[in-house]
């Protein structure tokens, strides 16, 4: 087992607060939006035997056993991180499998650099994820229905707008969502910032559920993707909830500290709160344009006391143990990789102290077992 140290990304959107908090440090002032964990080649956790990528590299039947090597290739599947948003995250979309490895062939054949602003695929993986609170947590996720949509709109009094809440309500479901996210994202940039402007000053007035869209314009002033925003489900986490994100699904997190799990991949595609670059066309290609629920997840508790977030994919399991002061040790030996994160007290893994916000790699088949009290959350794969 290895203790992992484990980089922190300091991307604008990060909180200042969040993360030092929970690990018991003094902030610097500086965002500290993401600690990843894992064997990303961008950021690999660092043991005493080395960065944990060229470890797995070196021995990848060891590390992550056959099981794991057989179904996934001699790779860490997933990775884990720490997420702490204190302003709004990209509005954002990921390709299915398929999807991922046509566009990174395309872009390949094409010769687009790799680390080109322009490029959509990084590689030809998909990127379904599941991000859980650890702290009430606000986010965007998935289409409202047309005709809810069309009321939010329509609410504000903004006359731009009516051209949309029309459409909405024209057009079958699938219709009436891709024509007005397109409209919007094609519309003439200074047209759209004068909407924006405008919606976003009616939202500050009227209040209520448009809070949230006035607090993303205040991060992102002008940008379409407030007005993209507003066709989406508004969903609040409390501790303990979570959601899974899947292929073409549009979504954003606004604000809180969650644990996120994804599949190993880079491939997003943006529409809009973001100054990055957005491809319209292949965005459009990407996203799956249905009303759905959010579906908020809780923990499903099996018999040995560990909590099950239940996904549709293998890539990942991320499950939690809460331990009560007093209560009986955890037997976690699988024939998988796993990573252990401690989020809350003091736990026992193996021959390991884990406080919060420190993390171990456990290789595949090696015995460890959970002690203490607080709160160790477990990723894994499923093979």
């Amino acid at each position: 087992m290895d203790r992992l140290t484990n980089t922190i990304r300091p991307y604008a959107w990060g909180s200042t607060t969040a993360i030092p908090e929970l690990v018991g440090a003094e902030p610097t002032g500086e965002p500290q939006a993401e600690m990843w964990m894992g064997a990303h080649p961008g950021a690999p956790s660092r043991t005493e035997r080395g960065p944990l990528n060229e470890i797995i590299d070196a021995h990848p039947e060891t590390e992550l056993g056959s099981r794991a090597v057989e179904k996934f290739g001699p790779r860490l599947p997933f990775l884990l991180k720490l997420l702490a948003a204190g302003a709004p995250l990209s509005l954002q979309v990921h390709p299915d499998l398929q999807q991922a490895k046509e566009g990174y062939e395309d872009e390949e054949k094409r010769g687009v650099p790799i680390d080109a602003p322009h490029r959509n695929y990084k590689d030809a993986n998909h990127k379904p994820e599941l991000i859980c609170a650890l702290t009430p947590f606000d986010g965007l996720c998935g289409f409202r229905a047309p005709e809810e949509a069309a009321k939010l709109l329509e609410g504000l009094g903004v006359d731009s707008l009516e051209p949309y809440v029309d459409l909405l309500r024209a057009h079958p479901e699938e219709a009436a969502l891709r024509e007005v996210l397109t409209a919007v994202l094609s519309a003439d940039p200074a047209e759209m910032e004068r909407t924006v402007t405008e919606a976003t000053a009616a939202a500050q007035r009227i209040g209520g559920a448009y809070e949230p869209y006035a607090g993303i314009a205040h991060h992102y002033p002008g940008d379409p993707g407030v007005i993209a925003a507003m066709l989406l489900n508004y969903v609040q986490l409390q501790p303990g909830e979570a959601l899974f994100l899947g292929a073409g699904v549009p979504h954003a997190y606004l604000n809180g500290l969650g644990v996120e799990i994804m599949a190993n991949s880079d491939n997003v595609l943006r529409c809009g709160l973001t100054p990055k670059h957005v491809d319209v066309p292949e965005l459009l290609r990407i996203v799956r344009f249905e009303a759905t629920d959010p579906g908020v997840l809780r923990p499903e508790a099996s018999p040995d006391g560990e909590e099950v977030y239940d996904t549709p994919i293998d890539e990942f399991r991320l499950s939690r143990f809460v331990l009560p002061e007093g209560g009986a040790d955890h037997e976690l030996t699988v024939p998988t990789p796993q990573i252990l994160l401690c989020t809350a007290g003091t736990v026992r893994a193996g021959e390991l102290t884990l406080e919060p916000g420190e993390s171990a790699f456990v290789p595949a088949g090696e015995m460890v077992r959970v002690s203490g009290t607080g709160t160790v959350f477990r990723a894994t794969v499923v093979a």
